[in-house]
């Protein structure tokens, strides 16, 4: 089997010397992912500096490193590690020649339709199919993720991500994809921006690096469709639409009556009817599949195959995965949304608790909205109308942020995710749903872990 990079190509990609004759299989800059067989690339960073790590790296197992300083390991010796990792992205995107690339952008949803994309794309190409893991979308993240890309990848499935203006367009020069899509639109990141239409336009500068020939693809009913239109149309040869709306190239044609909590679904893609289901509940995910199969659709991909990807796509963690777990008598339903959150993403988390059917009560905890600006107090206190339509009866918050709606609603809040775990052990019963969602950085991701422990 062809390892993934020699050290000569390693050297020659990021005009590098190699000291010694090495293969890997992965890449990483994370010295704790390491299990055998490794690149680690050290990098200095503002916080940590990766060459502090080189040791640990090689003692779990790692086969080489770059470094831009000489190791007593097999290393690649460079100037500086994070424009070595970049060039060896661009070499790992440029070497994957009969590869269709997508990149994935928006406000809300990225990695959610990254995963559904890959399953759906896996479905039929299963051993050829690359995708950037965890939610690596950064300057970082989306180097990494191309440096891993197999040469002989059928379909490489990127995110990206941004929150100021000009990001996206550094990342989507190096991604250059095939197939680009903004699947969303909403005030995530806005106090880096004076308003949305803003985000809209800094969204839309990853159609700026699409190939020739390229498509992008966009929510027909986006309030900001028309914004990016405009925009892809600089730079794309095709525009494939996605929505609700029969006007929509793919659209939802019927929705059957869930079973066993799945949903049947069949969506028209221009001519053809594709039947598949989903386990994820929620107007969101019914957008997401939609833009899943408008993009498999732009790569002239096995629609059907597609279908059985999404249905076989599970609950994704801290994204809309569900758990039963035992609770006194009985057990509750716990929603983890832990691992983000921006005011439309969490009014369609209240509406899919809203939606369900509960013996007991609806109770949520809410963590912090970051990067608002000043719209935080705005934005959060307008939580309150999605709370009360999904007829949440106990709710707590989490963050100074929260302080608004908390006092609105009269509310318990809490400075930490501790104190909002002791007090939804006190509050739930049996028979309840609870909600969890908020920034990541609210850390009720950790609070799911400790109620999940109640299923050991």
């Amino acid at each position: 089997m062809r390892p993934l990079w020699t050290s000569a190509e390693i050297a020659q990609a990021t005009g590098g010397v190699a000291s010694a004759d090495f293969d890997c299989d992965s890449v990483t800059f994370d010295s704790r992912e390491v299990i055998g067989g490794e690149l680690f690339v050290a990098m200095k960073g503002e916080t940590a500096d990766g060459h502090d790590f080189v040791d640990s790296a090689f003692e779990r197992g790692a086969a080489g490193a770059i470094v831009s300083r000489p190791v007593d390991h097999p290393h690649v010796l460079v100037k500086d590690g994070l424009a070595a990792l970049d060039a060896l992205g661009r070499a790992g995107r440029e070497r994957a020649t009969n590869a269709t690339i997508f990149g994935i952008t928006g406000s809300v949803g990225k990695t959610s339709v990254k995963e559904a994309l890959r399953h759906a794309l896996a479905a039929a190409e299963p051993e050829c199919t690359h995708w950037s893991v965890k939610s690596y979308n950064n300057h970082t993240g989306v180097p990494l993720s191309l440096a891993r890309m197999p040469a002989d990848t059928r379909y490489g499935v990127f995110e990206m991500g941004m929150n100021h203006a000009g990001e996206l367009s550094a990342l989507t020069q190096i991604v250059r994809p095939h197939i680009a899509i903004v699947n969303a639109i909403a005030p995530a990141h806005i106090e880096n921006f004076e308003t949305i239409e803003g985000i809209a336009d800094a969204k839309a500068e990853i159609f700026e690096g699409l190939m020739p020939e390229g498509t992008a693809v966009l929510p027909l009913e986006s309030d900001h469709f028309e914004r990016l239109r405009g925009h892809a149309k600089r730079y794309a040869a095709r525009i494939v639409t996605f929505g609700l709306s029969t006007d929509a190239d793919v659209h939802l044609e019927r929705e059957g009556e869930a079973e066993a909590g799945e949903r049947r679904l069949i969506a028209r893609v221009d001519d053809t009817s594709v039947s598949f289901s989903l386990s994820q509940p929620g107007k969101h995910w019914t957008l997401n599949a939609l833009a899943t199969l408008a993009m498999v659709h732009a790569a002239g991909g096995d629609l059907a195959a597609a279908g059985l990807g999404l249905s076989a796509l599970g609950g994704l963690e801290g994204r809309g995965a569900q758990h039963k777990i035992p609770w006194q008598d009985g057990e509750v339903l716990v929603l983890d949304e832990s691992y983000n959150a921006n005011s439309a993403s969490m009014a369609a988390a209240l509406a899919v608790l809203g939606d369900m059917t509960v013996r007991g009560r609806r109770v949520a905890v809410l963590g912090a909205m970051r990067e608002l600006g000043t719209r935080s107090d705005a934005l959060h206190r307008a939580l309150a109308e999605p709370i009360r339509a999904a007829n949440v009866e106990s709710v707590a918050f989490v963050g100074d942020e929260t302080a608004p709606i908390a006092d609105a609603l009269n509310a318990p809040r809490f400075d930490s995710a501790a104190e909002a775990e002791d007090w939804l052990r006190s509050e739930l019963r049996a028979g309840d749903a609870v909600l969890l969602k908020g920034s990541n950085s609210v850390g009720l991701g950790q609070v799911v872990s400790s109620l999940l422990t109640e299923t050991d």
